[in-house]
């Protein structure tokens, strides 16, 4: 039995178009802000309150071109992962910290971004399937990605 666990699961929209960049071993990973929506009434005045949380979230290897080829603002999408907290020194030697969730999966809910529609199609891939169709995909930037590369 493991000793501790260390998995998120969100399902939000994001607040922006995913960024694809390469490490410099070629590895791509992609970054994108998440929105989750918690929704109560006050007992005191009875009124609907509402919060929104922002996630930032990192996807890697070929899981990261998938989400930057299909995700756009707005999308709503199911996410799990894992937290992860970065420490860095900033320009002006300042440390800086930053958590994050670190995406193994994500699936495609809803139809096109904006609807509230539960119904249409529903996409998936996990980090399993993008690291099995890895070997098989070209260098960083010498081609484009098509239906046969995705694994859902």
């Amino acid at each position: 039995m493991a000793n501790s666990v260390n998995k998120v699961i969100l399902v939000g929209r994001l607040g922006k178009d995913p960024e694809l960049k390469y490490m410099a071993s070629g590895t791509p990973f992609c970054r994108f802000s998440m929105a989750t929506d918690t929704v109560w009434n006050d007992k005191a005045s009875g009124e609907r309150q509402e919060k929104t949380e922002w996630h930032n979230i990192v996807v890697w290897d070929r899981l990261a071109e998938i989400c930057n080829q299909y995700l756009t603002k707005g999308r709503l999408v199911y996410i799990e992962g894992s937290l992860q907290t970065r420490e860095w020194d900033d320009q002006e030697g300042n440390k800086r910290k930053t958590t994050e969730i670190r995406a193994r999966e994500m699936v495609m809910l809803g139809g096109n971004p904006g609807e509230n529609s539960g119904g249409g199609a529903r996409r998936t891939a996990s980090a399993e399937a993008a690291a099995s169709s890895a070997s098989a995909a070209p260098a960083a930037g010498t081609s484009t990605i098509t239906d046969d590369d995705i694994p859902f």
